[in-house]
């Protein structure tokens, strides 16, 4: 009988973690990563579990998410660490069965604990079930460096980074059509942040953390990372763009109208908007 270190979900943390550090976007603890996922999922690696599993309380009820298991990464734990020791860096948590808190089941071990940003998670978990009927089940926090240095150069505002992603690579139109959203400069680990993000996931499945970071939204974990990553190419694009003296010609509106029909999709209309 196999454990629940060989299970899918342990399994896809591990390389989920291992290649976002590969990448670059998760130095030292930076970083988190939660998976929603089913009783079903979990039910056969009891066996697994704590004897007496550790309860802590939310700062703030989530009904919505009661009786739901997850997986998460732990608060200050190295993302390149979990391949070596999944149980000491990631952990299954349950949420109780009025919200109020959850119970870790698995893994964290040595009283460690999720991570600081879970309730910005559990928003955006939440935001994210209304807006795609249940489907989106991964909140991906990085950072991705391209993206960051974007957020010192290019007006703060959602039309405007849409747009310019859009235009740094083809694919990002059909990949993101919803756009990216974008707070304020916010601390971060606080309720205040994560209510934010929160709000930015019901209509955006990217949302930038200026001078920080990005959160990122998606069924699977392959799918969640592939948002991130073909963003973060075009951001890179653009940071090349932008160093060799700025952009002469680019992908036009009716080019990117054009891209969406034939791709089934609707883009942004504020970014589309903008200009020609």
């Amino acid at each position: 009988m196999q454990t629940i270190t060989h299970s899918w979900f342990v399994q896809g943390m591990i390389k989920a973690t291992s290649d976002a550090w590969l990448k670059g976007w998760d130095e030292r603890n930076g970083g988190n990563l939660t998976l929603r996922l089913d009783e079903a999922d979990i039910a056969p690696f009891s066996a697994d579990f704590h004897p007496t599993p550790r309860y802590i309380p939310l700062s703030q009820p989530m009904p919505q998410l009661a009786n739901t298991p997850f997986i998460v990464t732990g608060s200050g734990k190295f993302f390149r660490n979990v391949q070596l020791d999944p149980a000491a860096n990631i952990g299954v948590v349950k949420v109780d069965g009025d919200g109020a808190g959850y119970h870790i089941l698995w893994g964290l071990t040595a009283d460690a604990v999720p991570t600081s940003e879970l309730p910005a998670h559990f928003l955006s978990h939440c935001e994210r079930i209304r807006a795609t009927g249940g489907k989106d089940r991964v909140i991906m926090h990085c950072h991705a460096t391209n993206l960051i240095a974007l957020t010192w150069v290019l007006e703060n505002d959602t039309a405007l980074i849409t747009r310019k992603l859009w235009e740094g690579s083809t694919e990002c139109l059909v990949v993101f059509p919803d756009g990216v959203g974008i707070l304020p400069w916010m601390v971060p680990g606080t309720d205040e942040i994560g209510q934010a993000t929160a709000a930015q996931m019901r209509q955006h499945s990217l949302v930038l953390w200026p001078f920080h970071g990005v959160f990122g939204s998606g069924p699977t974990l392959d799918e969640a990372f592939g948002l991130i990553d073909t963003a973060e190419k075009s951001a890179e694009v653009l940071v090349k763009v932008l160093s060799m003296g700025g952009i002469k010609q680019t992908i036009t509106r009716d080019q990117l109208i054009a891209l969406g029909k034939r791709f089934g999709v609707t883009p942004l209309e504020s970014a589309l908007a903008l200009y020609p």
